[in-house]
Order: C-alpha cells, then sequence, then structure tokens
C-alpha cells in the first residue's frame, strides 16, 4: 500500500480517563454474520501497538471505485499520504474488566467503512464506553468482506475448512435506477446489522462462546457481565444517521439516539410515529436542506427530548477522521474540511453527545457540564438549524 510519514496531522486520541483498546471481531464468517471493530476501555499496562487506520488496500479500491476514480491512482495516492496513518488505539489490548459500561452501536456513512470515525469512537470508549462501529454489507460501504468455504475435492477432504475472502464493493446506481426503493431497502438492512451486532454484544456479555473468523489474540470471555444492558444507544453519521433512526424504531433497548448529520432521504413516513425514545441531531451547517429539516422536524415531541443544534462553519465531513488528515488542496477538491478548525469541531460533536447520553442514560458521570451544547449554546452553534424554513412550518 505504501506508507509516508506526510499526513498532515493525526487522529485525535480519546480525552477520557480511560487507556483505549480496538479489534475487529467477525463472527459466523458468511455474510449473514456481524462485522465491527470495537472500541473498549484497556488495561493502562498495555504497549501493544497501534493499528493501521485503513486496514487493507481492498478499502483504497472501494474509495476508489466511490469516486469513480482509477483504482490504482488512489491506490497510490491515498497509501502515500494515508498507509502511515494509525488509529489512536490499542491493538488487541487486554479489556479492563470489573466495571460495566454503556454500550453504543455506530454505523457508518454511506460509501464509508468501519475504521472511518475513530475520533468519535475513541473518545466515547475513553470517556468510559464500549462501542461497536458496524461494517454494513448492504453494498453501500466502499468495501467489506466476508469468507467463503472453499470448495474441495475428495483427495482434499482432510484439509477443508479453508476459506477465501469474497470481497463487497460499493454499488453505484444503474443508469435510469430510482434511488429511493434501493436506498430504503438498505437502511432496513442497515438497522438489522445494528441490532445483530447488539444481540452479538450481549450473548459476549452473558458469557457466550464467540467464534472470531479473523482469528485475533483478543480473550472476548473478559466481556462478561461488563456491559450495562439498560444503557444503551445507537448513532451514526449520513446514512448512518438513518441508520440509527431507523433502529430506533425496531429495537426499543436502543434507549437513545445520535444522528450526526442525518441523511434523511431514505427513511419512510411511518417513521416518525415509530421513534419512542430520546433523539439528538447533530447537523453541519452545508450539508441539510429545507426537505431534510422538516423531516427531522417531524420528531419534535412534548412527550420525549428531541434535540437538533448545527455546528458553525461544518460541513458533511467534519465528522469522519479524513478532516484530520488532508492538507488544503485536497481537502477543498473533495469538500473535506470546513471553516472551523476540524478539532473544534470534532470536540463539539464529542461533548454534545456526551451530555445527551448522561442525561437519557442516566449516567453518574460529569458530563453535564457540556449540557449548553445540547441547547445549541457557544460561539461555534445555532440552536436548531441554519436552514430557513417556510413560515407555515
Amino acid at each position: 500500500m505504501g506508507s509516508s510519514s506526510s499526513a498532515q496531522s493525526k487522529i485525535p486520541a480519546g480525552e477520557g480517563p480511560h487507556t483505549v483498546g480496538c479489534t475487529d471481531l467477525m463472527s459466523d464468517h458468511t455474510i449473514y454474520g456481524s462485522f465491527l471493530r470495537l472500541y473498549y476501555p484497556c488495561r493502562e499496562d498495555t504497549f501493544d501497538e497501534e493499528p493501521a487506520w485503513i486496514p487493507r488496500r481492498e478499502y483504497y479500491w472501494g474509495l476508489a471505485d466511490n469516486l469513480k476514480m482509477n483504482r490504482t491512482l488512489v491506490d497510490t495516492i491515498f497509501g502515500y499520504y494515508y498507509g502511515s496513518v494509525k488509529c489512536p488505539a490499542k491493538w488487541n489490548a487486554p479489556f479492563k474488566s470489573g466495571e460495566t459500561y454503556p454500550l453504543i452501536i455506530f454505523s457508518h456513512g454511506l460509501g464509508a467503512f468501519r475504521t472511518l470515525y475513530s475520533a468519535i469512537c475513541t473518545e466515547l470508549a475513553s470517556q468510559g464506553f464500549v462501542v461497536a462501529s458496524v461494517e454494513h454489507r448492504d453494498e453501500s460501504a466502499s468495501a467489506t468482506y466476508y469468507l467463503q468455504d472453499m470448495a474441495v475435492s475428495n483427495a482434499e477432504k482432510q484439509t477443508a475448512g479453508l476459506q477465501q475472502e469474497v470481497w463487497i464493493y460499493y454499488r453505484h446506481l444503474k443508469p435510469g435506477e430510482d434511488e429511493f426503493p434501493l436506498r430504503s431497502e438498505q437502511v432496513h438492512q442497515r438497522a438489522e446489522e445494528c441490532i445483530k451486532a447488539l444481540n452479538l454484544m450481549l450473548d459476549i456479555n452473558d458469557g457466550k462462546k464467540v467464534t472470531n473468523a479473523l482469528s485475533l489474540p483478543f480473550d472476548w470471555s473478559v466481556l462478561k457481565n461488563s456491559i450495562d444492558i439498560n444503557r444503551m444507544c445507537v448513532a451514526g453519521h449520513s446514512f448512518g444517521g438513518a441508520t440509527a433512526i431507523q433502529s430506533l424504531s425496531k429495537d426499543a433497548r436502543f434507549r437513545c439516539g445520535i444522528a450526526l448529520d442525518a441523511w434523511m432521504f431514505p427513511l419512510k413516513d411511518e417513521i416518525y410515529s415509530s421513534v419512542q425514545q430520546p433523539l439528538l441531531f447533530i447537523n453541519s451547517e452545508t450539508f441539510q436542506s429545507v426537505d431534510s429539516i422538516l423531516k427531522m422536524k417531524k420528531f419534535d415531541s412534548t412527550e420525549v427530548e428531541r434535540k437538533m443544534i448545527t455546528i458553525k462553519g461544518s460541513v458533511h465531513q467534519s465528522f469522519p477522521d479524513f478532516t484530520f488528515l488532508t492538507g488544503a488542496i485536497i481537502a477543498k477538491i473533495f469538500k473535506l474540511k470546513g471553516q472551523i478548525d476540524p478539532y473544534t469541531a470534532i470536540g463539539i460533536i464529542n461533548k454534545a453527545t456526551l451530555a445527551f447520553l448522561q442525561q437519557h442514560l442516566c449516567l453518574q458521570k460529569d458530563f453535564n457540564k457540556w449540557d449548553a451544547l445540547v441547547d445549541g449554546q457557544g460561539v461555534y452553534l445555532i440552536p436548531g438549524t441554519n436552514i430557513n424554513l417556510p413560515l407555515t412550518q
């Protein structure tokens, strides 16, 4: 893939009291299993290395396909700029047992994958959460994969159990294809994948044996009785924000939801009456439209808290990690940076998220010191939206 120290900056590490570890889990090697990256509080005495931020070159190829660019060119450029970038967490570090932690299931955006939101996930883990970042297999990720049993001849039966990788790349719309049916089907599959990840984590919490097709040296049994089953949330960015909302409607075990610059397009009208949990919208200044904001406002309720804030100077890509790693020229071409400093923006995103989680997961923390952010109070914040809505609304 190539490597370089020329990345402009680093992905910020968590600021909370816990050291953060991460590992990958592919349960059931087939396409029907769960694939996720887990971020978690780990033991402080660990000397484990940090993993590569983009773990395989096939993900570069997927990004190229998504951008409709040449794979070799993108592989070369991204490998040069990002090949040496590390995820700010300790790879397969021992889990810090002895406590129970709230659980967050996180859903990535369109054309992303499980590792691209490590700044958000690492911060949440450093503050005492277990975060499962799902990699979706609905053809909305740039790339993902599963394992398929290889066909063997009679002479090879004694070596049965061999498996090969099957890669799934981003699917573009076909010429003339209506987008809504595809995205609606995908958002339902994505929500089911979030629920499947939730069930998997609860099985692990119950002490059930987990088989990881990736054969990584991580002891999952240590997580027994470490998840607080009464404090679980679903969150996501863009398509992942819509996925979080869809997941809330499907599973009441999620106590609340965080929708980061949610792409509201895939959601059907019945969603507005089927979500009963508290919900926080954190929007960028440039991505949303009148139509999408009106859809968000349909969730307004006098019975359960629904909040919306907008970060001044931010763009849609202020949420994934690329915003920290890109120079001014590339950032301008791909709109990866807004006018606001990316570290300031991610700080607001994380602190508002933590304050909302304290309120609605009933946490005994000090995150309430950031309650004003949830109300849109701050130099870089707008309460509600910057979009001018029709007066009849």
